[in-house]
């Protein structure tokens, strides 16, 4: 039996007096290193040279066009059934609606709804229609003319259902000194005006 231990084979060069060994590699990492420059070579071919494949901006955009059509999809079934929706009482719905109508609505309406640069949410005197139709409908489309953004494609159909509904809690109440009525006839409450 041999008790020698095996020849260690040093490289003839040293820095600062540190050798290097003269081992061969591990058989499977020669193998997956091989393996890693043949798929460099066929992905280089691929999508760099033969351009059969997308490149990382291109599947982005191709990704982001279909994110956004099913986007419009959703928006168009929601906007499609719209006249039938009602104001949701869910408790866990109109904490999201006020956490979004705080976060989007308030810097214009106040987190009270009494009016800031928008107008009153609180009193009767719908400028653009009182039913909650009309209100979901205000909130997809925005009014332009008068500086509310369109919060379409920014808020979606089950978001735009629950500020809705927040905003339908807020009427009758009496927010401490609300913005005076801007309208002189009192909304009605019955079908929508945009029907």
């Amino acid at each position: 039996m041999n008790n020698h231990p095996p020849e260690v084979k040093l490289l003839e060069h040293e820095a600062d007096g540190i050798k290097e060994l003269d081992n061969l590699l591990p058989r499977w990492w020669v193998w997956l290193f091989n393996l890693s420059i043949v798929f460099a070579f066929v992905y280089l071919i691929y999508y760099h040279v033969a351009g059969a494949g997308d490149l990382q901006a291109a599947e982005y955009t191709k990704e982001s066009k279909r994110g956004e059509e099913i986007k419009s999809a959703s928006i168009a079934k929601f906007e499609s059934g719209i006249t039938a929706l009602t104001p949701d009482t869910n408790a866990i719905v109109l904490g999201e609606g006020q956490r979004l109508f705080v976060t989007y609505c308030a810097p214009c309406h106040r987190p009270d709804g009494g009016g800031l640069v928008g107008p009153n949410l609180c009193d009767n005197y719908w400028i653009h229609g009182s039913n909650f139709v009309d209100n979901v409908k205000i909130i997809i489309n925005g009014v332009p003319a008068k500086g509310m953004l369109t919060w379409r494609g920014v808020l979606n159909p089950d978001q735009i259902k629950a500020v809705s509904s927040y905003i339908f809690t807020l009427r009758g109440t009496n927010p401490k000194n609300p913005k005076p009525p801007e309208n002189t006839v009192t909304a009605p409450t019955g079908p929508s005006q945009f029907e």
